[in-house]
């Protein structure tokens, strides 16, 4: 399993791997059925032959693909050149847009030359060629809370809003998550400095950043046999009311597409069926609990009494929510969208008119 990071840790354009890798291989061949066989950790020799590997498979497809040449044009410049230098800059650390257009991104800290600090040599990690490994984590497998943190962590979003503040200058400080081997501790950017970092790692149209590889794959033969299966079970046709969540009334006809009152906890389409009771429980999180593991905020508490809210009803009708809005003093039409900028207009510094107000 492999999560596809394109951001480095002062929001830089940094594209590199974090991949969960099984410590062992699966035997078809026992005969009680498909046998998980732990294997021993790599050790620095296997480790920099793979980092090695990758190296010079790297290097080939580079070539293959006509991209080795520095000197080749580069087609995303022909065809967007502002992404382009968006995407360059922020690979240097430099700025592409404003002002300060090629100066480097400011830094703040004790500032000392990092040829003075000596790199300690870590175990199970190699550099080869530019293409650095590091394979010295490992989760034991009854350690579930670890493994969650591990995948938050290689699942992360790109910022961090918590590091993020506000000088009186209105320029923006964001604090690195460590301090680097330079002495750095902050960046420092211009509000449109750091609009153009954002735009430099938001990931190509229909790009995938989590992939699945080997048994884990969606077309792998051992998939189901690996993978818990789901545990919902449509088997029961009991129908119950949305609005009440109490059984249907007699000769009452349910809406085959409202949800129900369960559907609209667990996030699930519901044809009006209750699943029967299962000795597994389901591994998909119902969205309430999701909120929670995320946020830290229980969208099914009563924000007066602290307990706990229920459905009453869910509203379908355009014309019916818009009434309901208005007379609650709410805004019953979504805030029109500004249409975005053209290449030119972006570099400028001076006052631009969006969406009719004049704005400097």
């Amino acid at each position: 399993m492999t999560f596809v990071q394109r951001f480095g840790d002062a929001l830089n354009l940094n594209v590199h791997f974090h991949m969960l890798a099984l410590d062992g291989v699966y035997d078809p061949h026992d005969p009680q059925g498909l046998h998980f066989r732990p294997l021993p950790p790599p050790d620095d020799d296997e480790v920099a032959r793979v980092a090695g590997r990758i190296a010079r498979r790297l290097s080939r497809l580079l070539r293959q693909r006509g991209l080795a040449d520095f000197d080749d044009v580069d087609p995303l410049h022909e065809n967007q050149p502002l992404l382009a230098s968006l995407y360059g800059a922020s690979v240097r650390a430099r700025i592409a847009t404003g002002r300060r257009a090629g100066r480097r991104v400011e830094r703040l800290g004790d500032r000392i030359d990092p040829g003075d600090v000596t790199r300690a040599e870590s175990p199970r990690c190699a550099s080869v060629a530019g293409v650095s490994l590091h394979a010295n984590v490992g989760v034991p497998a009854a350690d579930r809370r670890r493994l969650e943190r591990l995948c938050r962590y290689a699942g992360r979003s790109p910022l961090a809003s918590e590091r993020l503040s506000q000088l009186a200058d209105g320029r923006l400080l964001y604090r690195l998550k460590q301090r680097w081997r330079d002495g750095s501790t902050h960046v420092l950017f211009e509000p449109q400095e750091l609009v153009e970092k954002l735009v430099a790692l938001v990931p190509p149209l229909r790009f995938n950043l989590v992939r699945y590889y080997c048994v884990f794959a969606p077309r792998s033969a051992w998939r189901a046999s690996v993978v818990p299966a789901d545990s919902t079970d449509p088997g029961s046709t009991e129908a119950c009311d949305c609005r009440t969540n109490l059984p249907a009334r007699a000769g009452a006809t349910a809406d085959p597409v409202a949800p129900t009152v369960e559907s609209l906890r667990t996030g699930k389409p519901s044809r009006h069926r209750r699943s029967a009771p299962s000795s597994r429980p389901s591994r998909y999180y119902s969205w309430p609990d999701l909120m929670r593991r995320v946020f830290a905020a229980d969208v099914l508490e009563c924000a007066h009494c602290q307990g706990p809210l229920r459905i009453l009803a869910a509203i379908h009708p355009p014309d019916t929510t818009r009434l309901i809005l208005e007379h609650l003093g709410l805004p019953s039409r979504a805030p029109p969208l500004t249409p975005a900028l053209a290449d030119g207009e972006l570099a400028d510094d001076g006052p631009s008119e969006v969406g009719g107000v004049e704005a400097s």
